[in-house]
Protein backbone atom coordinates (compact mmCIF):
# COMPACT_ATOMS: atom_id res chain seq x y z
CA UNK A 1 0.00 0.00 0.00
CA UNK A 2 2.44 2.67 1.07
CA UNK A 3 4.69 1.53 -1.50
CA UNK A 4 2.22 2.66 -4.57
CA UNK A 5 1.68 5.84 -2.80
CA UNK A 6 4.74 7.27 -3.53
CA UNK A 7 3.93 7.30 -7.77
CA UNK A 8 1.31 9.43 -7.08
CA UNK A 9 2.01 12.20 -9.42
CA UNK A 10 2.91 15.03 -7.01
CA UNK A 11 5.06 16.96 -9.27
CA UNK A 12 1.40 17.40 -10.68
CA UNK A 13 -0.21 17.90 -7.63
CA UNK A 14 2.31 20.22 -5.94
CA UNK A 15 1.68 22.85 -8.82
CA UNK A 16 -1.93 23.30 -8.23
CA UNK A 17 -1.59 25.69 -5.78
CA UNK A 18 -5.01 27.26 -5.07
CA UNK A 19 -5.23 30.55 -3.51
CA UNK A 20 -8.10 32.55 -1.91
CA UNK A 21 -11.58 32.58 -3.65
CA UNK A 22 -12.53 36.18 -2.80
CA UNK A 23 -11.07 38.85 -5.40
CA UNK A 24 -10.24 37.07 -8.89
CA UNK A 25 -10.59 39.27 -11.86
CA UNK A 26 -10.08 38.47 -15.63
CA UNK A 27 -6.40 38.78 -17.15
CA UNK A 28 -7.17 41.45 -19.96
CA UNK A 29 -3.77 41.51 -21.93
CA UNK A 30 -3.64 41.72 -25.29
CA UNK A 31 -4.26 38.94 -27.84
CA UNK A 32 -1.38 36.05 -28.30
CA UNK A 33 0.67 36.70 -31.16
CA UNK A 34 0.67 33.29 -32.24
CA UNK A 35 3.08 34.07 -35.09
CA UNK A 36 5.86 33.87 -32.37
CA UNK A 37 6.97 30.46 -31.52
CA UNK A 38 7.83 31.85 -27.69
CA UNK A 39 3.92 31.39 -27.57
CA UNK A 40 4.11 27.87 -28.31
CA UNK A 41 5.33 25.11 -25.78
CA UNK A 42 5.91 23.03 -28.87
CA UNK A 43 5.85 23.71 -32.64
CA UNK A 44 7.09 20.56 -34.04
CA UNK A 45 6.56 22.93 -37.99
CA UNK A 46 9.84 21.64 -39.10
CA UNK A 47 9.05 17.75 -39.33
CA UNK A 48 7.50 16.78 -42.45
CA UNK A 49 7.67 13.13 -42.57
CA UNK A 50 5.42 12.05 -39.91
CA UNK A 51 2.17 10.68 -40.20
CA UNK A 52 -0.07 12.97 -38.37
CA UNK A 53 -0.73 16.28 -36.26
CA UNK A 54 -1.49 16.34 -32.48
CA UNK A 55 -2.88 19.60 -31.43
CA UNK A 56 -2.46 19.20 -27.54
CA UNK A 57 -4.33 21.79 -24.78
CA UNK A 58 -2.60 21.36 -21.36
CA UNK A 59 -4.33 20.77 -18.32
CA UNK A 60 -4.93 22.93 -15.52
CA UNK A 61 -1.85 23.98 -14.12
CA UNK A 62 -2.46 27.48 -13.12
CA UNK A 63 -3.76 28.15 -9.38
CA UNK A 64 -5.09 31.76 -9.65
CA UNK A 65 -4.18 34.58 -7.78
CA UNK A 66 -6.00 37.36 -6.26
CA UNK A 67 -5.20 39.93 -9.13
CA UNK A 68 -5.43 37.11 -12.19
CA UNK A 69 -8.04 34.41 -12.29
CA UNK A 70 -6.13 33.65 -15.86
CA UNK A 71 -2.82 32.74 -16.20
CA UNK A 72 -0.43 34.95 -17.37
CA UNK A 73 1.97 34.38 -19.81
CA UNK A 74 4.75 36.48 -18.61
CA UNK A 75 4.55 34.10 -15.44
CA UNK A 76 7.68 31.89 -16.36
CA UNK A 77 7.75 29.92 -13.43
CA UNK A 78 4.05 28.61 -14.31
CA UNK A 79 5.06 28.32 -18.07
CA UNK A 80 7.66 25.54 -16.99
CA UNK A 81 4.91 23.81 -15.01
CA UNK A 82 2.66 23.79 -18.01
CA UNK A 83 5.52 22.67 -20.15
CA UNK A 84 5.99 19.42 -17.31
CA UNK A 85 2.47 19.54 -17.95
CA UNK A 86 1.93 18.60 -21.44
CA UNK A 87 5.21 16.23 -21.13
CA UNK A 88 3.50 14.26 -18.56
CA UNK A 89 1.09 12.80 -21.81
CA UNK A 90 3.11 13.57 -25.01
CA UNK A 91 4.35 10.22 -24.80
CA UNK A 92 1.04 8.86 -25.39
CA UNK A 93 0.67 10.65 -28.82
CA UNK A 94 3.98 11.90 -30.49
CA UNK A 95 4.59 8.52 -32.06
CA UNK A 96 5.08 9.34 -35.66
CA UNK A 97 3.09 12.40 -34.97
CA UNK A 98 4.70 16.50 -35.32
CA UNK A 99 3.30 17.64 -32.15
CA UNK A 100 1.76 21.07 -31.48
CA UNK A 101 0.46 22.47 -27.96
CA UNK A 102 0.40 26.62 -27.28
CA UNK A 103 0.74 28.65 -24.33
CA UNK A 104 -2.67 29.80 -23.07
CA UNK A 105 -4.24 32.34 -20.51
CA UNK A 106 -6.02 29.04 -19.01
CA UNK A 107 -8.48 29.62 -15.97
CA UNK A 108 -7.16 29.16 -12.66
CA UNK A 109 -7.89 26.53 -10.43
CA UNK A 110 -9.17 28.51 -7.90
CA UNK A 111 -12.37 29.51 -10.18
CA UNK A 112 -13.36 25.79 -9.92
CA UNK A 113 -14.09 26.23 -6.30
CA UNK A 114 -16.30 29.24 -7.26
CA UNK A 115 -19.10 26.47 -9.56
CA UNK A 116 -20.17 26.39 -13.20
CA UNK A 117 -21.83 29.70 -12.90
CA UNK A 118 -18.15 31.26 -12.59
CA UNK A 119 -16.17 29.47 -15.07
CA UNK A 120 -17.70 31.28 -18.40
CA UNK A 121 -15.91 34.04 -17.95
CA UNK A 122 -12.28 33.17 -17.39
CA UNK A 123 -12.75 29.82 -19.51
CA UNK A 124 -13.98 32.37 -22.59
CA UNK A 125 -10.68 33.87 -22.76
CA UNK A 126 -8.43 30.58 -22.49
CA UNK A 127 -10.91 29.13 -25.00
CA UNK A 128 -10.17 32.30 -27.39
CA UNK A 129 -6.31 31.83 -27.11
CA UNK A 130 -6.90 28.05 -27.79
CA UNK A 131 -8.87 28.74 -30.76
CA UNK A 132 -6.35 31.38 -32.42
CA UNK A 133 -3.81 29.11 -32.06
CA UNK A 134 -5.48 26.29 -33.62
CA UNK A 135 -6.67 28.51 -36.53
CA UNK A 136 -3.08 29.95 -37.03
CA UNK A 137 -1.62 26.29 -36.90
CA UNK A 138 -3.96 25.12 -39.68
CA UNK A 139 -3.52 27.93 -41.89
CA UNK A 140 0.17 28.07 -41.44
CA UNK A 141 1.38 24.53 -40.83
CA UNK A 142 -1.28 22.28 -41.69
CA UNK A 143 -1.31 21.79 -45.00
CA UNK A 144 -4.34 19.00 -45.71
CA UNK A 145 -2.71 16.52 -42.43
CA UNK A 146 -4.18 14.58 -40.14
CA UNK A 147 -5.47 16.39 -36.92
CA UNK A 148 -5.37 14.39 -33.51
CA UNK A 149 -7.06 16.56 -31.15
CA UNK A 150 -6.14 15.56 -27.49
CA UNK A 151 -6.33 17.33 -23.83
CA UNK A 152 -6.99 16.27 -20.43
CA UNK A 153 -8.99 18.26 -17.87
CA UNK A 154 -9.61 21.83 -18.50
CA UNK A 155 -7.68 20.93 -22.02
CA UNK A 156 -10.12 18.36 -22.51
CA UNK A 157 -12.69 20.79 -21.95
CA UNK A 158 -11.01 23.29 -24.75
CA UNK A 159 -10.82 20.59 -27.18
CA UNK A 160 -14.56 19.78 -26.45
CA UNK A 161 -15.21 23.72 -27.36
CA UNK A 162 -13.30 23.77 -30.49
CA UNK A 163 -14.93 20.88 -32.40
CA UNK A 164 -17.95 23.04 -31.14
CA UNK A 165 -16.99 26.07 -33.12
CA UNK A 166 -14.78 24.76 -35.32
CA UNK A 167 -15.41 21.32 -36.96
CA UNK A 168 -18.45 22.24 -38.45
CA UNK A 169 -16.55 22.01 -41.59
CA UNK A 170 -16.18 19.19 -43.57
CA UNK A 171 -12.86 19.14 -44.88
CA UNK A 172 -11.61 19.37 -40.83
CA UNK A 173 -14.01 16.81 -39.86
CA UNK A 174 -12.54 14.62 -43.03
CA UNK A 175 -8.84 15.52 -41.33
CA UNK A 176 -9.66 14.36 -37.72
CA UNK A 177 -8.27 11.07 -37.04
CA UNK A 178 -9.68 11.40 -33.19
CA UNK A 179 -9.95 13.58 -30.37
CA UNK A 180 -9.20 12.56 -27.20
CA UNK A 181 -10.84 14.55 -24.55
CA UNK A 182 -9.79 12.89 -21.81
CA UNK A 183 -11.34 13.90 -17.73
CA UNK A 184 -14.22 16.01 -19.30
CA UNK A 185 -18.10 14.68 -20.26
CA UNK A 186 -19.75 14.68 -23.33
CA UNK A 187 -23.20 14.74 -22.85
CA UNK A 188 -26.36 13.88 -25.79
CA UNK A 189 -27.48 17.26 -25.27
CA UNK A 190 -24.12 18.25 -26.62
CA UNK A 191 -24.37 15.93 -29.11
CA UNK A 192 -28.02 16.86 -30.24
CA UNK A 193 -27.04 20.33 -30.49
CA UNK A 194 -23.55 19.59 -32.52
CA UNK A 195 -24.08 16.35 -34.70
CA UNK A 196 -21.01 16.79 -35.77
CA UNK A 197 -19.96 15.46 -32.61
CA UNK A 198 -19.47 11.90 -32.37
CA UNK A 199 -18.49 9.60 -29.50
CA UNK A 200 -16.06 6.65 -30.02
CA UNK A 201 -17.89 3.54 -30.56
CA UNK A 202 -15.00 1.13 -31.02
CA UNK A 203 -11.40 1.18 -31.07
CA UNK A 204 -11.08 1.34 -34.64
CA UNK A 205 -13.79 4.10 -35.20
CA UNK A 206 -12.02 8.37 -36.47
CA UNK A 207 -13.80 11.48 -36.36
CA UNK A 208 -15.17 10.84 -33.11
CA UNK A 209 -14.69 11.56 -29.37
CA UNK A 210 -12.92 9.09 -26.89
CA UNK A 211 -13.46 10.50 -23.61
CA UNK A 212 -13.93 8.68 -19.84
CA UNK A 213 -13.43 10.18 -16.02
CA UNK A 214 -11.91 7.11 -13.94
CA UNK A 215 -13.93 7.04 -10.56
CA UNK A 216 -14.07 4.40 -7.85
CA UNK A 217 -17.36 2.06 -7.75
CA UNK A 218 -18.92 4.14 -5.17
CA UNK A 219 -18.53 7.45 -6.11
CA UNK A 220 -21.93 9.05 -7.54
CA UNK A 221 -20.88 12.87 -8.08
CA UNK A 222 -18.00 14.76 -9.36
CA UNK A 223 -17.09 18.35 -10.88
CA UNK A 224 -17.13 16.38 -14.10
CA UNK A 225 -20.08 14.54 -14.02
CA UNK A 226 -22.55 16.04 -11.75
CA UNK A 227 -24.81 13.99 -9.80
CA UNK A 228 -28.31 13.36 -11.99
CA UNK A 229 -26.04 14.14 -15.65
CA UNK A 230 -24.54 10.98 -17.82
CA UNK A 231 -22.06 11.47 -20.23
CA UNK A 232 -20.62 9.36 -23.13
CA UNK A 233 -17.53 7.40 -22.13
CA UNK A 234 -15.43 4.26 -23.57
CA UNK A 235 -13.59 1.80 -22.08
CA UNK A 236 -9.95 2.48 -22.68
CA UNK A 237 -9.10 -1.13 -21.98
CA UNK A 238 -11.73 -3.32 -23.98
CA UNK A 239 -13.07 -0.45 -26.01
CA UNK A 240 -16.63 -1.05 -25.44
CA UNK A 241 -19.37 1.49 -24.58
CA UNK A 242 -21.07 -0.71 -22.34
CA UNK A 243 -20.83 -2.08 -18.99
CA UNK A 244 -18.76 -5.16 -20.40
CA UNK A 245 -16.04 -5.25 -17.33
CA UNK A 246 -12.60 -5.32 -18.96
CA UNK A 247 -9.83 -7.63 -16.54
CA UNK A 248 -7.10 -5.74 -15.35
CA UNK A 249 -5.03 -8.33 -17.33
CA UNK A 250 -5.90 -6.09 -20.59
CA UNK A 251 -4.18 -3.28 -18.51
CA UNK A 252 -1.28 -2.89 -21.19
CA UNK A 253 0.36 -0.50 -18.47
CA UNK A 254 -0.04 2.11 -16.05
CA UNK A 255 2.63 5.12 -16.34
CA UNK A 256 3.59 7.37 -13.98
CA UNK A 257 5.42 10.22 -15.51
CA UNK A 258 7.23 13.15 -14.18
CA UNK A 259 7.56 16.58 -15.80
CA UNK A 260 10.07 15.34 -18.23
CA UNK A 261 7.83 13.31 -19.68
CA UNK A 262 10.35 9.88 -18.50
CA UNK A 263 8.00 7.28 -16.96
CA UNK A 264 9.53 6.66 -13.35
CA UNK A 265 7.13 3.56 -12.71
CA UNK A 266 5.48 1.26 -14.99
CA UNK A 267 2.63 -1.48 -13.69
CA UNK A 268 1.51 -3.69 -16.29
CA UNK A 269 -2.28 -5.15 -15.45
CA UNK A 270 -2.65 -2.87 -12.56
CA UNK A 271 -6.37 -1.72 -12.80
CA UNK A 272 -9.24 -3.02 -14.58
CA UNK A 273 -12.33 -1.52 -15.32
CA UNK A 274 -16.01 -1.26 -16.58
CA UNK A 275 -18.70 1.89 -17.51
CA UNK A 276 -21.50 2.43 -14.96
CA UNK A 277 -24.06 2.89 -17.41
CA UNK A 278 -25.79 5.21 -15.27
CA UNK A 279 -23.59 7.87 -14.86
CA UNK A 280 -21.41 6.87 -17.75
CA UNK A 281 -18.78 7.23 -15.88
CA UNK A 282 -15.55 4.76 -16.09
CA UNK A 283 -15.55 2.70 -12.85
CA UNK A 284 -11.92 1.47 -11.75
CA UNK A 285 -10.88 -1.91 -10.09
CA UNK A 286 -8.11 -3.27 -8.66
CA UNK A 287 -7.05 -0.12 -6.22
CA UNK A 288 -8.04 1.97 -3.61
CA UNK A 289 -8.56 5.94 -2.72
CA UNK A 290 -6.10 4.80 0.09
CA UNK A 291 -3.36 3.64 -2.72
CA UNK A 292 -4.11 6.55 -5.40
CA UNK A 293 -5.64 9.66 -3.31
CA UNK A 294 -7.55 12.28 -5.44
CA UNK A 295 -4.57 14.60 -4.33
CA UNK A 296 -6.85 17.94 -4.53
CA UNK A 297 -9.24 19.93 -2.34
CA UNK A 298 -11.38 19.53 -5.51
CA UNK A 299 -12.24 16.10 -5.71
CA UNK A 300 -13.12 13.42 -2.72
CA UNK A 301 -11.34 10.11 -2.22
CA UNK A 302 -12.57 8.23 -4.94
CA UNK A 303 -12.46 10.76 -7.74
CA UNK A 304 -9.36 9.24 -9.97
CA UNK A 305 -9.04 12.17 -12.37
CA UNK A 306 -5.26 12.75 -11.75
CA UNK A 307 -4.84 9.54 -13.20
CA UNK A 308 -6.99 8.74 -16.20
CA UNK A 309 -4.02 8.91 -18.14
CA UNK A 310 -1.37 7.82 -16.27
CA UNK A 311 -3.65 4.73 -14.95
CA UNK A 312 -4.01 3.87 -19.08
CA UNK A 313 -0.95 4.84 -20.54
CA UNK A 314 -0.02 1.97 -22.83
CA UNK A 315 -3.58 1.62 -24.06
CA UNK A 316 -4.35 4.86 -25.07
CA UNK A 317 -0.45 5.13 -26.82
CA UNK A 318 -1.42 1.56 -28.52
CA UNK A 319 -5.15 3.17 -29.65
CA UNK A 320 -3.89 6.94 -31.09
CA UNK A 321 -1.51 4.36 -33.63
CA UNK A 322 -4.54 2.19 -33.82
CA UNK A 323 -6.91 4.92 -34.89
CA UNK A 324 -4.21 6.25 -37.19
CA UNK A 325 -3.57 2.97 -39.08
CA UNK A 326 -7.70 3.27 -39.85
CA UNK A 327 -7.55 6.29 -40.83
CA UNK A 328 -4.92 5.47 -43.57
CA UNK A 329 -6.79 2.53 -44.39
CA UNK A 330 -9.95 4.48 -44.61
CA UNK A 331 -8.38 7.31 -46.88
CA UNK A 332 -6.96 4.55 -49.02
CA UNK A 333 -10.40 3.08 -50.04
CA UNK A 334 -12.08 6.09 -50.47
Amino acid sequence: MKERKRIIPLSLVLSLAVVSLSGFSGDTGKEVDYSSEENWAYCEREDTDSRADVFFICPTVYGGSEEAGNMSLEDEETKESFLGAINMEKGIYDEDCRFFAPYYRQMGLGIYELGRDSWEEYLSMAYEDVEDAFLYYYENYNEGRPVILAGFSQGADLCLRLMKECFDEEELQEQLVACYAIGWSLTEEETEEYPYLKPAQGEEDTGVIVAFNSEAEEITDSMMIPEGTKTFAINPLNWKTDSTPADKSLNLGACFTDYSGEIGTEIPELTGAYLDEERGALKVTDVTPEEYPAGLDLFEDGIYHLYDYQFFYRNLQENVETRLDAYYESQAGA
